[in-house]
């Protein structure tokens, strides 16, 4: 909506009251016995109570009902969503896929939580450690129903279609080039306007950060500055017929029921909330002189492991850039990784392979599988006259990287058919260039 208002920063300390409710936030304590307006007052924590300030995450929420007041949960099918990691053989392979099919809001109604679709992972909820990959695919809003992860965080990545997301905290409006993160345990619903689709990745155990700067410096890539929260906003909706509350738990869905909308929370102040990110406000470090940099300077978003520099999972984009390095082979160099790539398209042509790999497709390569340009690539820029020049213009493309071994699920090779069984014939066409009479020039 045109006229969202949204709070700056990232991981900060924030409080928002709806202003149909001036003073709905109790004065100087969380839990008073009577709390303005009648509300209920209910902590969200994202973090052990006791876990070092830095790192503590959590948020009081002053709303009309607490959210207890439901009838039991029950499984429900979970569709395509799975953390069944065994359900077919390992491919060690490259793997492309065709752009992601999307309902046709003519033939079935298919809303957020009907369209998502596991393409692979690793790990496991419940043992807190893991991580899920997942496109949405949809045409449809979600009406009286709202979901919510127990399990971990899901940054989500539009490609087509914008996001009307309602959470507790508030609304937020996420269009393609932008991206938001829902925090484990936070309730939301999903407007779309027409057909829709996205990219997400969900970890467990870990809440996404800022990556370290190092010799950096105090400023660059993502600022906190550019990360906006929600305004409180309720809605006191009374659904007679029956609020459907979906609770992703263990891998599983699960469903119940309430006679209320979730979205009640007048009031609230903490830490712990939804936020978005436009992506063009990313400042790019890039190679000034000579040498392809590690894709590790285009890092966004980092969930770290308890080894130090080692990610349970990075967000990492490629946005528009100078190029200017000099003798240089300018494109990404061919690779072997002790972590998982899997890449998306959002708009435009990748420059390492733009002929194939297209927006709402997406590639996958495995720990330690050979990767890198296409034939056509590699002659390009092998010959090409190095002169400054813009990179990536009107493209973005994002990798999500991963130090798991993952796991393809059967709708990523089989069921979604959308795998490009011909995607190693990119690479076919290279060819030698060795030369033993080669001798160096005099210089």
């Amino acid at each position: 909506m045109a006229g969202l208002q949204y709070m700056s920063g990232f991981g900060n300390e924030f409080s928002s009251e709806d202003p149909r409710c001036p003073g709905s936030l109790p004065e100087g304590q969380n839990s008073p016995q009577v709390c303005p307006y009648g509300l209920y007052a209910e902590q969200l924590s994202g973090s052990a109570f006791t876990c070092p300030r830095p790192s503590n995450k959590r948020s009081w929420l002053y709303r009309i009902l607490p959210s207890v007041k439901h009838k039991p949960f029950t499984p429900m099918p979970c569709g395509d969503l799975t953390e069944d990691w065994n359900e077919v053989e390992p491919d060690p392979n490259q793997l492309r896929w065709l752009p992601f099919s999307i309902p046709k809001s003519t033939e079935k109604k298919v809303d957020f939580v009907a369209g998502l679709h596991t393409v692979c992972g690793a790990g496991d909820a419940k043992s807190r450690n893991g991580i899920g990959i997942h496109v949405y695919t949809c045409n449809t809003s979600m009406v009286d129903k709202c979901f919510s992860n127990s399990d971990g965080d899901f940054l989500i990545v539009p490609q087509q279609g914008e996001l009307l997301i309602t959470t507790e905290f508030g609304k937020m409006r996420i269009e393609p080039n932008e991206i938001c993160v829902i925090q484990q345990g936070m309730r939301f619903s999903v407007h779309v306007f027409g057909e829709t689709r996205g990219y997400i990745l969900e970890v467990y155990g870990a809440h996404f950060e800022l990556p370290d700067l190092g010799p950096i410096g105090a400023n660059g890539l993502a600022n906190p500055r550019d990360f906006l929260c929600p305004v409180a906003w309720y809605e006191e909706h009374k659904v007679p017929t029956g609020y459907t509350v979906i609770n992703k738990y263990q891998g599983k869905l699960f469903s119940c029921q309430q006679d209320f909308s979730p979205f009640n929370v007048v009031a609230w102040h903490g830490n712990y909330t939804p936020y978005k990110y436009n992506l063009k406000n990313f400042m790019v470090i890039n190679c000034v002189a000579f040498d392809h940099a590690d894709p590790s300077i285009f890092t966004l978003l980092t969930a770290k492991s308890m080894r130090p520099g080692v990610a349970i999972a990075d967000f990492v984009i490629f946005p528009p850039r100078w190029g200017v390095a000099d003798h240089t082979f300018r494109p990404p160099y061919y690779h072997r990784n002790c972590m998982s790539e899997f890449m998306g398209l959002i708009k435009g042509h990748y420059e390492a392979k733009e002929e194939d790999f297209q927006p709402g497709g997406a590639s996958l390569h495995s720990m330690m599988t050979p990767h890198g340009p296409d034939a056509d690539c590699f002659d390009k820029n092998s010959t090409a006259e190095l002169k400054p020049e813009r990179v990536a213009e009107g493209t973005m493309a994002f990798m999500f990287e991963s130090f798991f071994s993952m796991a393809v699920t059967k709708w990523g090779l089989e069921t979604c058919q959308r795998l490009d069984k011909s995607y190693y014939r990119c690479w076919e066409p290279l060819h030698s260039h060795f030369n033993p009479n080669w001798k160096p020039s005099k210089k």
